[in-house]
């Protein structure tokens, strides 16, 4: 009986040594846990900023400014633009398109 007795306190001693571990486990998961959300709102927050900051430098406006000033660019006169326009290619003749007009 003794022996039965001191197997089931061996037991029971393991068996809150485990809890006590799993705890200590638990709590410093929690910790870490709450260490990467806070490190995650302050990632948020750079990347907002650098969200506006990238709105601010691609701005039309603000390149239009500063390539007249740093680099001395000027707008084009309008007799020397000329545009052009990409057109599909036109039907060869003998093609399919031709072919169906009666």
């Amino acid at each position: 009986m003794i022996r039965v007795n001191a197997v089931l306190v061996a037991l029971l001693v393991l068996c809150a040594l485990a809890v006590i571990q799993s705890q200590h486990r638990a709590r410093t998961y929690f910790v870490e846990l709450e260490r990467l959300k806070k490190e995650a709102r302050v990632l948020d927050e750079q990347w907002g900023r650098l969200q506006l900051e990238q709105s601010t430098w691609v701005n039309p406006a603000r390149v239009d400014m500063l390539a007249r000033r740093q680099l001395g660019l000027v707008s084009l006169a309008p007799e020397r633009l000329r545009v052009e326009t990409l057109m599909p290619d036109r039907p060869r003749a003998g093609s399919a398109a031709q072919e169906r007009t009666p």
